[in-house]
């Protein structure tokens, strides 16, 4: 499929639209997506077929100084992602710090356990059993 013949000029129109904060057919950001649809024309049309203007529009964009859409929303992520990165390190080390205490709970328990189960594994002279209360006949009383 070939280009049509105005397709530059339209893309240097739709730049200056929305360079100039008049956009008519787009949301007016500063990035290739916007251009295209400003311009009518598909995206891979400044990816592929018209690199020079896609860089023409970024250069112009700097010189302005301002920051294309897709860098400020890309350093936003950034930001959030490595406050994410910073709250798992800490959860993480005070995990690091958490397990050798439970390794030590869990055997002072495994250990107590196992000298409650020797202790009652023994018979002791100080507990009596006690009888079936239906076999056990209580002495005669004397009148």
């Amino acid at each position: 499929m070939t280009p049509a013949l105005d397709e530059r000029d339209r893309i240097r129109d739709a730049m200056d639209r929305i360079l100039s904060g008049a956009p008519q057919a787009s949301n007016g950001a500063l990035t290739v997506v916007a251009l295209a649809q400003e311009a009518g024309v598909p995206r891979n049309a400044l990816t592929q077929r018209h690199l020079d203007l896609k860089n023409e529009f970024y250069e112009r964009v700097k010189e302005r100084g301002a920051t294309p859409d897709v860098e400020s929303r890309l350093r936003q992520k950034i930001v959030k992602l490595k406050e994410t990165i910073s709250n798992k390190n800490k959860e993480l080390d005070r995990l690091r710090t958490d397990v050798p205490a439970l390794v030590r709970v869990i055997n002072q328990l495994t250990l107590e356990n196992q000298q409650l189960r020797e202790q009652f594994s023994q018979p002791t002279t100080d507990v009596i059993p006690l009888h079936d209360r239906r076999r056990f006949q209580p002495p005669d009383l004397p009148s």
